[in-house]
């Protein structure tokens, strides 16, 4: 759980009862807005997937946790939300060094708070394992044997885990979720590591699979600002996430979006 063990240290270290004067629910003033939207419409980022938001495939419409609380983050603001969808976790960061967004909603871990001031958590989500069907493996604690290959997104917070974790198992990396789930129907790999909401999901049109009892890890998620950005956007959005947790959005957003092996983070 070394995940859970660094986010004392990582979530940037400001004082929420100090922004108490931002005026969250009647507006924010001019200096606070152009901090926290300088181009004058809300750029907040995320990767494609259950956890974040998924896109309709007729429509192109995205819902889902990142533009629920995108969209209420905007709006508080008083400015435009626009959505701005990544497929791997790099992509994300190197969006964050140039410029591409001004919130990003991911997962928190020490790689990425090099790139950007990280609120506290505002939910946890479960990482596990998917088996191929017909691949003898029935416990999370099997899976670690010579012979097992895992499919696991490169960065995610299953694959920084599990890189120091394995003793036995190979690790298949890949550049998005739905390579991860390509290797599993080509048979590349015997089993894919992910969040459990992806995998439930992902179990039901692979018949005779099987999401593993248990987790790999709990990953916090959070939002962030590019590193260096002008210190009241990180404060702005770290009491957001306090104040969307305490009034019940980030539940019904997750219930919203029907997601399993994801709970609200405490307050902070």
């Amino acid at each position: 759980m070394q995940i859970r063990n660094w986010i004392r240290p990582a979530v940037v270290g400001l004082c929420i009862g100090g922004c108490a004067g931002m005026g969250m629910q009647g507006g924010v003033n001019q200096e606070t807005r152009a901090a926290v939207a300088p181009t004058g419409t809300l750029r907040v980022a995320f990767l494609l997937g259950p956890i974040y938001a998924t896109k309709d495939s007729a429509t192109g419409e995205l819902t889902g946790v990142a533009v629920d609380l995108g969209k209420e983050l905007a709006r508080r603001v008083g400015v435009p939300f626009q959505a701005v969808a990544y497929s791997n976790p790099p992509a994300l960061i190197g969006g964050a060094k140039s410029g591409e967004w001004d919130v990003a909603m991911s997962g928190i871990n020490a790689e990425r708070a090099a790139a950007m001031d990280f609120s506290a958590p505002y939910m946890e989500v479960e990482q596990g394992y998917l088996v191929r069907a017909g691949v003898p493996v029935a416990t999370a604690a099997d899976v670690d044997k010579a012979g097992i290959r895992i499919g696991v997104l490169e960065k995610s917070g299953a694959e920084l885990h599990l890189s120091k974790a394995l003793e036995h198992a190979e690790l298949v990396r890949v550049n998005s979720p739905a390579e991860n789930f390509a290797l599993l129907d080509t048979g590349k790999v015997e089993v894919i590591a992910a969040t459990k909401t992806a995998l439930f999901a992902g179990a039901t049109s692979r018949p005779g699979s099987r999401v593993l009892d248990g987790r790999i890890v709990v990953e916090p998620i959070g939002m962030g600002v590019p590193k260096g950005r002008n210190a009241a956007a990180a404060m702005y959005v770290a009491k957001y996430v306090e104040e969307a947790k305490s009034a019940n959005l980030v539940a019904a957003a997750i219930k919203g979006a029907g997601l399993r092996g994801v709970a609200v983070a405490p307050p902070r």
